[in-house]
């Protein structure tokens, strides 16, 4: 297991992750995308759908050994 942040990014802001996580490398994607499902699932609560964001997964010699863009933590399937 190792360290790794899973840091927030919209193209302008970053929130950083200070704390980090102890995650086997396998387990990081899975673990970026629970974490984006999670946020896209707040946003929509206020009305709300930010496609804009992504989180940088780090590891602890501040390397982005991941990266999800939240476009693709989702499939929006349109009415026909």
């Amino acid at each position: 297991m190792s360290l790794y942040f899973f840091h927030l990014r919209d193209g302008v802001d970053l929130i950083l992750d200070e704390e980090g996580r102890m995650l086997e490398l396998s387990a990081l994607a899975d673990a970026a995308l629970k974490e984006a499902r999670s946020i896209i699932s707040a946003d929509i609560l206020t009305g709300h759908l930010r496609l804009d964001q992504r989180i940088d997964v780090e590891d602890e010699f501040h390397a982005v050994v991941h990266s999800l863009d939240f476009a693709d933590a989702i499939a929006i399937t349109a009415p026909d």
